[in-house]
């Protein structure tokens, strides 16, 4: 299976009495089945998945699925704690047609985890896998990082596939790529990184700014594998400025602000996460009214 391009972290839409929204999500997968994003995440740590019921994660993954246009490809984050919970719910993903499953790290016990431990986790849910796995390294969330030996150990697994770095270190991505074989897929998670990622060997990209500009995500993409670098590094400028601002200081608030702005169905995260005030909304216009047009045009 080939992971090639951007996929959009899908976000989740809340109701105004705080439940998932369900018509929402719907209303955004629609929207960006007409953009050339090759596919989504659903219950990514864009998703909000550690703030979500088993029931909210169940019907999150089935209106997805259903809701996605044909040839788009899906993953389902299916990352947990414990490597039976993770195995849990990957087999469940695999059940309503998922493609692949993203596993993040488990992280609460963070002295217990020497690559020894997190190497067998990943690979027990591998073997109990009915689809292809990619890892998820986060470690700006997690506090782990899986680093080039532990990858290119796990890359062996027939059923692992690739992975997510969302570290933004390029010298890190550059020394995935170098120590796994070349079927071994990888992807990145920051988009403030895509292009050097990309000129180095990343497939692609699963960015929470390609739910907000997915236009543009894509844009950059192409421009790498038409050999337009010049453009391309232009278009990174641009795009490291949106990320800077959207994602890492404003975060998922930020990304659903930006959302809201371009017809999406954005809304607030949830508790604990706290919606932008009213300082952060005005300094989020202000950078959209200056930013390229073609950059924010629906």
């Amino acid at each position: 299976m080939t992971f090639s391009g951007i996929f959009a972290a899908l976000t989740t839409p809340y109701a105004h009495d705080g439940a998932v929204s369900l018509p929402d999500l719907k209303h955004n997968v629609h929207r960006y089945n007409q953009t050339d994003l090759a596919g989504y995440v659903a219950l990514g740590s864009t998703g909000e998945s550690v703030l979500l019921t088993r029931a909210e994660r169940d019907g999150i993954l089935i209106t997805v699925k259903e809701a996605a246009a044909k040839g788009k490809t899906l993953l389902a984050g299916t990352g947990a704690e414990s490597t039976a919970d993770t195995i849990e719910r990957t087999k469940r993903a695999a059940e309503l047609g998922y493609d692949a499953a993203l596993v993040k790290t488990p992280h609460y016990y963070k002295p217990a985890y020497k690559p020894d431990v997190l190497i067998a986790h990943f690979r027990r849910v591998a073997d109990e896998s009915p689809i292809p796995v990619m890892l998820y390294s986060i470690p700006q969330f997690t506090g782990i990082a899986l680093n080039a030996a532990e990858v290119a150990a796990l890359s062996e697994h027939p059923n692992i596939i690739g992975i997510k770095d969302s570290s933004g270190n390029v010298q890190s991505i550059g020394e995935i790529i170098g120590a796994v074989h070349s079927a071994f897929q990888v992807l990145v998670g920051s988009a403030a990184s895509l292009y050097p990622s990309l000129a180095i060997g990343a497939r692609g990209g699963i960015l929470a700014l390609a739910c907000a500009l997915p236009e543009k995500c894509v844009a950059l993409f192409e421009l790498v594998r038409e050999g337009h670098h010049e453009r391309a590094r232009e278009l990174q400028s641009i795009l490291a400025r949106a990320s800077k601002l959207m994602v890492s200081e404003m975060g998922i608030a930020g990304v659903k602000q930006v959302m809201d702005q371009r017809g999406y169905r954005g809304g607030i995260p949830r508790l604990p996460l706290l919606p932008l005030h009213h300082e952060q909304k005005k300094r989020l216009m202000e950078f959209l009214a200056n930013l390229e047009p073609a950059a924010v045009r629906a």
